[in-house]
């Protein structure tokens, strides 16, 4: 049986690598216009002069081309979240980590091969450019699914701003918002509209894709009358889970199946309700309950009574388990990242792994480990504020994340997907015995959303050579400096990887650097590298203590004046006056 089953698979790969396909793809990066909260026509980022841009769907063992042209008046870059890249770390896509930004006028093509399936979503990692709508779902379909399903629908969610994301981003980084108080949407989307609708037949199997592509907001997600069946988060199939409902924080996917009822004498309502928890302010015109119809007869008007628990949901995602086991195994290193929120030495209020915002280097990442030779070990290199951290090859990593602010954040992992072997609230001090440890094939997946004071500890193994970004998914905090730099295996991937030269063209043509360090230089030269963004100090400097001392100092010869003033006989004194003015008058 056992050699059976081996020959059908070893028949069904070579078939598989016959029928791989290549897609290729051009996309015009174009601003275009668009109302799709009917509230407010505004310009945003589209392909091809269309939004939203298309969805694109591959499957296994395909190789997917995009062929990116920007006509754009400012750079940008793509993004495939979720894929690993391994060996094609330099098409990742995140600016200044793995490339410099492609210029308005220039154009890159991005190449990869699909070794994943799942659901996955490409986006700008260019500033925050996603928010103005370039972003789009990418379906990663297994020819021999492990579920079976009638029905394949991809529902987006999303929130909306009707304002350019630039101008939001320089309104977030402001002296003016010492708070830090990120900007709030005017809309939320299911679908990329505000009147979405869907049919479903009797007796028929959905596989609803869910994706929360939002700049900033988390959703919780349900359906009136109707089970949710959980079997991937991801990109990583689970065994079947059924709920009632679930979140998704920014960048977060989730695959359900749902069947549908037998008899059509109701509809239906989908729910998206957003996290009002996030928001420092909710607007009276908000709509932050979003809701879909879902059709059995459009020719009735009759519902069923709403079941929507908005933001009571009491999904866990640790409660997921893989359909493929790994048991957490213990970790050869651990990094520390601890996390908040505070005005730094800028005036502005930014987000920080460990006191220090992350700062773009002058030189992508990726070149300076490919070419800073044996240097490319030395952190240092990398610059004072990339927040960069090596892993060596293989070691089995583990990160703790400690939440010291008074919100939820999502984070995204670039490159890998990470166990989450534990939670808790308040501060990990390092004490296992006060853990609850989850070791037993736990949840795997790239964003884990850590809620406000409390901490999660994730592991993975460093088998991936690249340059890999770590970072809050919501884009003002990702912009004000919540992110780290993973260095994993720089002497290996030197050894593997040749840069093509097509990404040093493009660094070239925005007069940006493709050699050396952080700076630019050669060595640990590191003159005009971006650095002095820190935490205020809470005490007082050197300069500070003269300052002290000088002010003391004075306050004392004051009070000695004025105690000598006091003592002096002040009425004397002003009788010498009288009798010399007396004198002179005679």
């Amino acid at each position: 049986m056992r050699l059976l089953r081996a020959c059908i698979l070893t028949a069904f790969a070579s078939t598989s690598a016959v029928l791989a396909a290549r897609i290729e793809l051009n996309w015009n990066i174009t601003y275009t216009t668009a109302n799709p909260d009917g509230l407010f026509e505004r310009r945003v980022i589209g392909v091809n002069g269309h939004w939203p841009p298309p969805p694109v769907d591959a499957t296994l063992n395909d190789t997917l081309v995009i062929n990116v042209y920007n006509a754009l008046d400012e750079p940008t870059a793509l993004h495939a979240h979720g894929l690993f890249q391994n060996n094609t770390g330099y098409m990742d896509g995140p600016s200044m980590v793995t490339q410099c930004p492609i210029q308005p006028g220039k154009s890159l093509t991005y190449e990869y091969l699909i070794a994943q399936t799942g659901t996955f979503w490409l986006h700008s990692h260019f500033m925050a450019q996603y928010a103005d709508g370039f972003r789009t779902p990418l379906v990663l379909h297994n020819p021999v699914e492990p579920y079976k399903y009638d029905e394949d629908i991809t529902v987006t969610l999303a929130d909306w701003y009707h304002q350019q994301s630039s101008i939001n981003l320089n309104a977030f980084l402001s002296e003016d918002n010492p708070t830090g108080a990120e900007p709030v949407p005017e809309s939320g989307l299911i679908m990329d509209g505000v009147n979405t609708s869907l049919t479903f037949v009797p007796g028929k199997t959905y596989r609803l894709r869910v994706i929360n592509m939002s700049a900033f907001s988390m959703f919780y997600f349900s359906i009136d009358g109707h089970d949710l069946d959980i079997i991937e988060n991801d990109g990583i199939d689970t065994q079947r889970t059924t709920v009632q409902s679930i979140y998704l924080t920014a960048a977060q996917r989730i695959s359900v199946l749902v069947t549908a009822k037998n008899t059509t004498n109701l509809n239906y309502f989908m729910h998206a309700d957003m996290n009002t928890d996030m928001f420092d302010t909710v607007p009276d015109n908000l709509k932050t309950n979003l809701t879909a119809t879902v059709f059995y007869n459009k020719n009735i008007s009759a519902f069923a009574d709403s079941q929507d628990v908005g933001m009571g949901s009491s999904f866990d995602d640790t409660s997921l388990v893989p359909l493929t086991p790994f048991d957490a195994v213990n970790p050869d290193m651990q990094l520390n990242l601890t996390f908040n929120f505070q005005v730094m030495t800028d005036g502005l209020n930014r987000g920080s792994f460990n006191g220090i915002p992350y700062l773009s280097p002058k030189v992508p990442t990726l070149n300076t480990v490919l070419t800073s030779g044996s240097l490319a070990t030395n952190v240092a290199v990398y610059g004072p504020q990339a927040v960069a951290s090596i892993l060596p090859h293989l070691d089995m990593v583990e990160v703790v994340l400690n939440n010291l602010d008074s919100g939820s954040h999502p984070f995204h992992l670039h490159g890998h997907t990470f166990q989450i072997v534990a939670r808790g609230t308040g501060v990990y001090d390092g004490n296992s015995s006060s853990v609850t440890w989850l070791v037993k094939n736990p949840n795997r997946r790239d964003t884990i959303l850590v809620p406000a004071q409390s901490f999660a500890i994730l592991r993975f193994r460093a088998d991936n050579p690249g340059v890999w970004f770590f970072h809050c998914h919501i884009e003002w905090h990702l912009e004000s400096g919540l992110a780290a730099t993973f260095i994993e295996a720089p002497t290996v991937l030197q050894q593997r990887m040749t840069l093509p030269q097509v990404f040093n063209d493009v660094c070239s043509s925005g007069n940006i650097p493709y050699s050396g360090n952080a700076a630019g230089r050669e060595g640990l030269d590191l003159r005009g590298a971006p650095d002095g963004v820190y935490t205020i100090y809470d005490g007082f400097t050197a300069a500070g203590k003269g300052a002290m001392a000088g002010c003391i100092l004075a306050a004392i010869l004051g009070m000695a004046t004025i105690l000598w003033y006091a003592r002096s006989d002040s009425e004397a004194k002003g009788r010498e006056i009288m009798e010399a003015k007396k004198r002179m008058n005679e």
